[in-house]
Formats: structure tokens, C-alpha cells, sequence
């Protein structure tokens, strides 16, 4: 175990302290360095953030799902989830704008699908780890 000198290596199970904060402060310099050298860039953090952030709500999230099953128009997704066009517009609105979802204009529909193979394995993936 990598530690730095004055840490103490005593093992403490998860009953007998908190998990939350260390008990005892001790900076492990190496790890800290290893870290520090490809962390994550602001504008990078920022991008992440507002993905996860779009997926935080129930609804854009179903669409997505049922996106990754095929394309759909405006009208499918709304019968699909039993949510209104309007409701459903304005979600894609959003998941077009982050780059999750891409449109099409076929006479006077719409259809949706999955930007690309990055967000479809996001979503299977987060739904595995759910699932598990």
C-alpha cells in the first residue's frame, strides 16, 4: 500500500468509522500527482456535467432508451412514452443541442435517432449498471 511517511496503515472497517472523510489527514503525494496530471480540463468537466445533467430527468432518459431501440419520429416517442409532442419537442430540443440525438426531416416529420455509438453504449451501459 502506497502511503506517505507519518500515514498509518491501519485498516479501520467500514463499521467502526465513517466512509464519508478521513480521519486523519494524509496527503499520498504520489497519487495526488499521478491525478493532477490528466485531470479532467474545465471546459471538459463542464461538457460531462451538462450530459449527466440531461440525464437526470426521467424523461429524456426514456426517449433516449427508446431511441436506442431504433429510429422514431416526434409522434412515435409521444405514443411510446404517452407524453404530449409539445413535451417531447422540447426534450429533443435540449438532447439536440447537447449532441445526444440527431433529426431528419422526412415531408412533415420528424424522426430522431442516437447522435452516435458513444451515446448508445451510455445508455446501455448506465442501464446494465441499474439493472446489475
Amino acid at each position: 500500500m502506497e502511503h506517505m511517511s507519518g500515514c498509518s496503515d491501519d485498516l479501520v472497517s467500514a463499521e467502526a468509522g465513517s466512509l464519508d472523510a478521513c480521519e486523519r489527514p494524509c496527503i499520498h503525494h504520489d497519487r495526488v500527482d499521478k491525478v493532477r496530471g490528466v485531470l479532467l480540463a474545465d471546459a471538459a468537466a463542464d461538457g460531462l456535467a451538462e450530459i449527466f445533467s440531461l440525464l437526470g430527468d426521467r424523461t429524456r432518459v426514456r426517449i433516449l432508451h427508446a431511441l436506442s431501440l431504433g429510429e422514431l419520429c416526434v409522434c412515435d416517442i409521444s405514443a411510446a412514452l404517452g407524453v404530449s409532442a409539445s413535451a417531447i419537442s422540447h426534450q429533443l430540443r435540449l438532447l439536440r443541442t447537447a449532441k445526444l440525438v440527431r433529426a431528419r426531416k422526412e415531408g412533415k416529420n420528424v424522426f430522431y435517432v442516437l447522435d452516435d455509438g458513444h451515446v448508445h453504449s451510455l445508455i446501455a451501459q448506465g442501464l446494465e449498471h441499474v439493472l446489475e
